[in-house]
């Protein structure tokens, strides 16, 4: 079976990247960068924390916030220097998230983290590249973002590595035959990574017996989940984002869908849970990261510490979803952070004048020990993440399953 997904992991991202072009080394090379001045160095956060993922994206500021906490400065060539968060919305919105970026590279910033959602993170890539300004992604999983950009990595696994993992657990590990699919239009994450699971469960001897889109605010879901109720099938794949899930869930319990429910690495939040109630039960999705999972001293450091700074602040367990559970995004926040820290203080002994292409430059070396596990980025700037973590709603909390290892990452 690894070796199953193994070549299925391979042949979709051979199609992904195919379709996304490639060759950014003129960029890299002609770019000339935002120059390190003063003693303040500026890192952009490039997020939503309005619209359909407004909740996510805040989750994912709350642990880059963190890790700002924890590592405050960074000393370059003898200068120690305060590294200063520059925030901005991308309102879930690709148009929205192109002028927030062009703000963040106004304001001066020498490296971007974010975003949550890989499309705000597609539109923005290229501002990103033209300026010179490199940008770390925390949980933007389709391939499209890093493919073809020089300036963009990031530290989360890819969509044709978790539509696989998602894939072989509705056919391999609980045997359903039938699938049906529920995707975005015109959303590069959800359409995306329903095309990599539509193409594994079928590999895997699965017939998808429906095939459904919605659009963007679509707040009525029945005549699809009617669709989806007579096709028969066994189980029901919804990569969708947060404000979705909690409106598809209720309904789906209203029609009397009992086909099981799978979802994605967005559906991890507690506002889900806490909308949908006793509908949320049984849903299982894919994860960069487990809380409950002490396997490293660095890890359970990094939950202790976490759940205490949330816990400083009631206004931060609101942002939290209204709990100090720790999302898996907040962990690749606080990696992401973590990456260009890394960056930044590789640069000490550098000489001549720093810019954010010096910053970019480090990126590629960078090698640390991270929450989600060991960080360096391949030739693409892709995290090199071989796991992907399952839960499952149980009792209204979020419930590990299984560790989905991938030997040949």
């Amino acid at each position: 079976m690894k070796k199953f997904i193994a070549l299925a992991l391979a042949s979709v991202m051979t199609l992904s990247l195919a379709a996304c072009g490639g060759g950014s080394e003129e960029t890299a090379s002609t770019a000339s960068g935002t120059p390190i001045s003063g003693e303040t160095i500026k890192i952009g956060v490039f997020e939503p924390t309005t619209g359909e993922n407004g909740g996510g994206g805040m989750q994912e500021v709350l642990g880059i916030r963190y890790a700002n906490t924890v590592a405050p400065t960074v000393d370059i060539n003898g200068t120690t220097y305060n590294i200063e968060l520059v925030e901005v919305d991308n309102q879930s919105d690709k148009t929205a998230a192109v002028t927030a970026a062009q703000s963040l590279i106004s304001s001066g910033v020498v490296g971007v983290l974010g975003s949550y959602g890989s499309g705000v993170s597609i539109a923005a890539g290229q501002t990103f590249a033209d300026a010179g300004v490199p940008a770390i992604g925390c949980s933007c999983t389709n391939p499209q973002v890093t493919a073809g950009n020089d300036f963009y990595f990031r530290t989360c696994f890819l969509d044709p590595f978790q539509g696989t993992v998602m894939a072989s657990y509705a056919a391999v590990d609980q045997g359903y035959k039938t699938a049906a699919v529920i995707s975005q239009n015109g959303d590069d994450y959800s359409t995306g990574l329903a095309a990599y699971f539509k193409q594994a469960f079928e590999q895997l001897g699965g017939t998808i017996v429906a095939d459904e889109t919605y659009q963007t605010n679509e707040s009525d879901f029945n005549a699809i989940l009617t669709s989806v109720k007579q096709s028969g099938a066994e189980c029901v794949f919804i990569p969708c984002s947060i404000a979705t899930a909690t409106l598809i869930l209720p309904q789906a319990t209203a029609n009397g869908l009992t086909a099981q429910i799978l979802g994605s690495d967005t559906w991890e939040n507690e506002s889900i849970v806490a909308a949908a109630g006793a509908a949320a039960e049984g849903v299982t999705f894919s994860t960069f990261f487990d809380e409950n999972d002490e396997s490293t001293p660095l890890a359970k450091d990094f939950v202790d510490g976490f759940k205490a700074y949330l816990n400083e602040d009631a206004q931060r367990i609101t942002l939290n979803g209204g709990t100090d559970g720790v999302a898996a995004v907040s962990a690749l926040g606080y990696d992401a952070y973590m990456a260009m820290y890394n960056a930044l203080a590789a640069l000490d002994g550098t000489e001549g004048d720093l810019t954010s292409v010096n910053v970019r430059d480090a990126l590629v070396g960078v090698n640390f020990d991270g929450v989600t596990g060991n960080i360096t980025f391949d030739e693409i700037g892709d995290a090199n993440k071989d796991a992907a973590y399952l839960k499952q709603v149980q009792g209204g909390k979020f419930v590990f399953v299984k560790k989905q290892i991938d030997e040949t990452a």
